[in-house]
């Protein structure tokens, strides 16, 4: 569906099926296996996935409810020069993010200064009034973040959004490697693979680094239940950091400090990684019928006496709106050019814009500013007349609920389906920790591919899979990847 041939990872533009430079022992190890092996190794990864219960939820869908995760066995692979380009871009991105979030919930400089729209920001159904003027201990406000990234070249990456208020997908990241890692080790020998092992780590330093000032502090994650569509990844990584698993009903607030109730008495609660929207966190401050949240909370994060990971109100850098201005948004806190661009963007609120929209909607791609997981979206090249009729009269209606972009011809990574090897569109998502410690960045990430034929729209819930994301280890650099990550930090 998306114009021009897409960018192929492993054979590049070759006709002849050559691999590009550093693909050559994939390319190699694919032509060693037969479709039969290959089909063992799938089943065999499907077979483990469904052992260890790793599912997600599909609202609305009665006859499936649960799903196992589709997963891919062949590899989506970066260079080492790619993956240092690209995490200096994150860095850049995501330090320029928590920089914006803290500005429009205090001083308001941005706005004053004419670079984004006052009823942007202030009229967005996410901005979190409750939270304005109130500064998180360490001044960290995103300190989980994922952040999508296409692909359309060798050498072109740019952000298709950015996820700030509780990305997920990281157990994904995680099991991949790990079911890659037993079913297919002499990839490993072949290759020098960077290990995402280390992740939960890095993340029990990152919420024990934004304590609000005990040094022994004490950490949990606050999921809604087990009903959860992400049920299964807030067990997974409770369990990995060695940190405690809660609901709302384990914690309670006296006082304007926040405990948790165990078989030993009450424990106080330092840092809360919550895995629960904002509008359910408090039903004193937000939603009066949620049972998810913990009465109290607010104002004891308001007191500074309770991290909250990530902060109530980064939702505002979710928001696809907020994202258009991202390039302004970067250069107005860095001073400097974006290193990943983003996406072009035609923000339907604006008339030019819209017209624009309107007379090629079967060209675009359309999203509603608040909207996630491939729902309320409009793939103009796959739509029927109806579905371009309804989402017509949608954008006549409110157009400020909606953006579009380009349909782009995402990059295509080799993918074993029903008819043997073949090409799928994938996106990234790269996961970035920010806390009191610095901004570190696990060389890998989820890579998302969409499974069926042709199709662009990646999500698990509307028919994607995963693959595991390999990332090579540098080697010294030559005078190509110079100029190469020169090009990048140029812009």
């Amino acid at each position: 569906m998306a114009q021009g041939r897409p960018f192929d990872e492993l054979w590049g533009a070759s006709r002849d099926r050559t691999p590009r430079a550093d693909f050559e022992a994939v390319a190699a190890w694919l032509a060693d296996l037969t479709p039969a092996e290959l089909l063992r190794r799938q089943q065999a990864a499907e077979a483990a996935f469904r052992s260890l219960g790793i599912t997600f939820a599909v609202y609305g869908d009665e006859e499936a409810a649960e799903r196992i995760i589709p997963f891919d066995i062949i590899p989506r692979i970066f260079t080492a020069r790619e993956w240092a380009s690209l995490s200096a871009g994150l860095e850049q991105r995501v330090h320029a993010i928590n920089l914006f979030i803290d500005d429009v919930y205090g001083a308001r400089k941005i706005i004053a200064d004419g670079f984004i729209p006052a009823d942007i920001v202030l009229g967005n159904s996410q901005y979190c009034i409750p939270v304005a003027g109130a500064r998180p201990p360490h001044g960290v406000y995103a300190h989980i973040c994922g952040i999508d990234l296409v692909r359309t070249g060798p050498d072109d990456f740019c952000v298709l959004e950015d996820n700030a208020r509780t990305p997920s997908g990281v157990s994904y990241m995680l099991e991949n490697r790990e079911a890659m890692l037993r079913l297919c080790p002499e990839l490993f020998d072949a290759l020098p693979v960077e290990p995402v092992d280390s992740y939960p780590e890095l993340l029990r330093e990152t919420l024990q680094s934004v304590s609000p000032g005990r040094g022994d502090a004490c950490c949990v994650l606050l999921t809604p239940g087990h009903f959860n569509s992400a049920f299964y990844e807030h067990s997974f990584l409770a369990d990995n950091m060695g940190i405690e698993l809660v609901e709302g009903t384990d914690l309670e607030v006296d006082d304007d400090f926040v405990w948790m109730r165990t078989i030993h008495g009450r424990k106080r609660v330092d840092v809360i990684y919550r895995r629960i929207d904002d509008a359910f966190l408090d039903p004193l401050v937000f939603d009066p019928q949620s049972a998810l949240g913990v009465p109290g909370l607010m104002a004891a994060y308001r007191a500074g006496n309770v991290t909250l990971v990530n902060a109530p109100g980064t939702g505002i850098a979710d928001d696809k709106a907020i994202y258009s201005y991202m390039p302004e948004i970067v250069r107005y806190y860095t001073g400097e050019e974006p290193r990943l661009p983003n996406v072009e963007t035609f923000r339907c609120r604006e008339k030019t814009a819209l017209q624009h929209v309107l007379d090629n909607l079967d060209k675009l791609v359309v999203k509603l500013v608040d909207g996630s997981g491939g729902y309320g979206m409009l793939v103009g090249p796959a739509a029927t007349r109806k579905q371009l009729d309804e989402f017509r009269a949608a954008l006549k209606a409110e157009p400020e609920r909606y953006i579009a972009q380009p349909t782009l011809a995402l990059s295509t990574v080799p993918t074993f389906t029903e008819a043997g090897l073949a090409p799928r569109h994938v996106d990234f998502r790269p996961f970035v920790l920010t806390g009191a410690n610095g901004i570190r960045i696990v060389p890998g990430g989820l890579t998302r591919v969409a499974l069926r034929e042709g199709s662009l729209v990646v999500n698990s819930s509307q028919g994607g899979g995963t693959k595991d994301s390999f990332v090579l280890a540098p080697e010294e650099a030559g005078p190509e990847d110079m100029q190469f990550l020169d090009k990048q930090a140029d812009g």
